[in-house]
């Protein structure tokens, strides 16, 4: 039996603040105007200045917290590295604007790709392909027409721009920083090519939104790409980290707290999800559904506005990875997909 989770820092830092979770190593929260209300960074010093894990968002909040924070337990070395795990607001937000004050940005390419396409990529309304993702998966058709005519969200909104030139994070890299020397392990399901930093030295793992406590990552299709299986990329990564996770490793996650017992996380993380799938395949097999039709399934609370994008592209990301099984088939009236049980192999009742 795998150890437990444990938390060995028990109040997080106010915004401003930091905690030393190892020599050379602070803990920094940043506010974040959403239900999940912040994200983790994490400063690590070097004679050459601090290096910055991810960023949070490019608010008013988010640059009064970082002021306070420099002026406050980082003052006394420059920023001279941002280190960006993966492409979210919460994590790049202000990583251009830590750039254009002479910080190195250091990411995966697959992040900055995705980051500086989507800054660049603004739309005043939802344009034809979101509007054919969103109706495809159910959505209420009184919620699709007002969204119809909204801004919907776009990265310009809460991300500084990026400007070009980084250096690429890489598998199996190693970095030296914070008197560490730290191994690149990518990733993937949440955000494709997500960097988590393993040290060689010590029981520290930076693990993003790779490698949360408690809560589950969201795993999702969205219109950019809507017939991907990032499940099965979650999957593969939470199997891929096993063997080098140990029950001492203190975790540095992108929120939440700080915890040991990374082991027992990753079973928990991939059973979650395996039994998610149970209950879905269960769901499907009394009949067709749309992806909408399956949140009382997968999640176990109701599902309001706030939380309705991220339970409609982590339906699809459940529909799609059985689909890629070949143990469900959709089809599509009026633009809407409906989704049921493959036949049983040997029937030939087609469907």
């Amino acid at each position: 039996m795998t150890a437990p989770i444990r938390f060995p820092f028990a109040t997080p830092p106010e915004p401003g603040q930091a905690v030393q979770v190892a020599p050379d190593v602070l803990w920094l929260r940043l506010p974040l105007p959403m239900a999940l209300d912040h994200v983790n960074v994490y400063a690590l010093a070097d004679a050459d200045g601090w290096t910055l894990v991810d960023t949070g968002m490019d608010a008013r909040r988010t640059r009064a917290a970082w002021a306070a924070a420099l002026a406050g337990p980082l003052a006394g070395r420059r920023v001279a590295r941002v280190l960006v795990t993966h492409h979210h607001p919460d994590h790049v937000g202000l990583a251009g604007w830590f750039q254009a004050q002479g910080a190195e940005l250091l990411i995966p390419r697959t992040a900055w790709l995705y980051a500086r396409m989507l800054t660049l990529d603004v739309q005043p309304l939802p344009g034809p392909e979101l509007l054919a993702h969103w109706r495809g998966a159910g959505m209420d058709p009184d919620l699709l027409a007002r969204r119809a005519g909204e801004r919907p969200f776009n990265f310009a909104d809460c991300v500084a721009p990026l400007p070009p030139g980084f250096t690429r994070l890489v598998e199996g890299q190693v970095l030296h920083l914070a008197g560490r020397r730290w191994q690149v392990r990518m990733g993937d399901g949440h955000a494709p090519e997500q960097a988590t930093l393993w040290s060689l030295d010590d029981l520290l793992v930076i693990g993003g939104d790779q490698l949360l406590p408690g809560i589950s990552a969201n795993i999702g299709v969205y219109a950019t790409e809507p017939g991907a299986d990032p499940l099965a990329d979650w999957l593969a990564s939470c199997r891929r980290f096993l063997p080098l996770a140990r029950p001492d490793h203190l975790v540095l996650p992108g929120h939440k707290l700080p915890y040991t017992g990374l082991p027992h996380r990753l079973g928990r993380m991939v059973a979650e999800h395996l039994d998610a799938l149970d209950r879905l395949r269960a769901h499907l097999a009394a009949g067709p559904c749309t992806a909408v039709g399956t949140f009382a399934v997968l999640f176990d609370r109701a599902i309001g506005e706030g939380e309705y994008g991220l339970a409609l592209v982590e339906a699809l990301a459940h529909l799609n990875h059985l689909l890629h099984r070949g143990e469900v088939m959709r089809e599509s009236r009026d633009g809407v997909w409906w989704w049921h049980a493959a036949p049983a192999r040997g029937d030939d009742s087609g469907g």
